[in-house]
């Protein structure tokens, strides 16, 4: 069995895509994996229950709504984990720029892909041991210096909110000696990258989970992608 070195992992948003695959691979590694999902009803997530030896819980969280947040904060008070990787995010239409989206779907991406993930952080920041990783899942398109072709307009900015929320939070916590990582999986077929994007599931989640585990005590902020590249800001 492969040397892991986050054997507990609360893993937020998991029930299909990178989330599920991520899932699966800390459970293949050895972890006790606590996942989320939005909804009541079964998903692929489920499936792998019968398959994880009571390693896997699975519980139900929106982080777009607060009150659910706070629930799930009381409910998993008394766990600690040595990894808190958030993954839950949204995308739009490749075509809409500032000039056509609609408020509400600006907003919608602000809040889901920047606002909410970094609420959750700061909520569960506690529930991390102090040697421990808090990841986010960013992308290689909230790199503002390689911004060079356009496209995706309003989800790059959103991923640039999030990357610029998370430097803030690490200047706040200076003195904090967990290490912080915001991760660029690389473009995936998935439901959310879409049938032309060039990596399958299977190419990129085995190294991004490689590259998470090769930065266990470093402490600090990076930004990197799924071979453990640093992604330029």
């Amino acid at each position: 069995m492969t040397t892991e070195p986050h054997r507990r992992v609360l893993l937020i948003g998991a029930s299909r895509g990178l989330g599920l695959a991520l899932a699966q691979q800390y459970l293949a590694r050895g972890s006790t994996v606590v996942a989320t999902v939005r909804g009541s009803g079964p998903t692929a997530l489920h499936q792998a229950l019968p398959g994880a030896g009571g390693r896997l819980t699975i519980e139900i969280v929106d982080i777009t709504e607060p009150d659910q947040v706070d629930a799930l904060r009381t409910r998993l008070d008394a766990r600690r984990f040595d990894l808190l990787l958030v993954n839950a995010g949204v995308t739009d239409d490749e075509s809409d720029t500032v000039a056509t989206v609609s408020t509400s779907e600006f907003v919608r991406l602000m809040v889901t892909n920047a606002l909410s993930p970094m609420r959750l952080v700061e909520a569960f920041q506690d529930l991390v041991e102090p040697a421990g990783t808090i990841a986010i899942m960013s992308s290689g398109q909230g790199s503002v210096a390689n911004n060079e072709r356009g496209g995706f307009e309003i989800y790059r900015a959103s991923k640039a909110a999030l990357n610029q929320l998370m430097r803030s939070y690490a200047a706040r916590h200076r003195a904090d000696p967990r290490t912080l990582l915001l991760l660029a999986p690389g473009w995936v077929r998935t439901d959310l990258g879409g049938p032309a994007a060039p990596l399958t599931v299977e190419e990129s989640i085995p190294n991004l989970v490689e590259t998470v585990a090769a930065q266990h005590g470093r402490g600090g902020l990076q930004y990197l992608d799924y071979l453990g590249r640093t992604v330029r800001w």
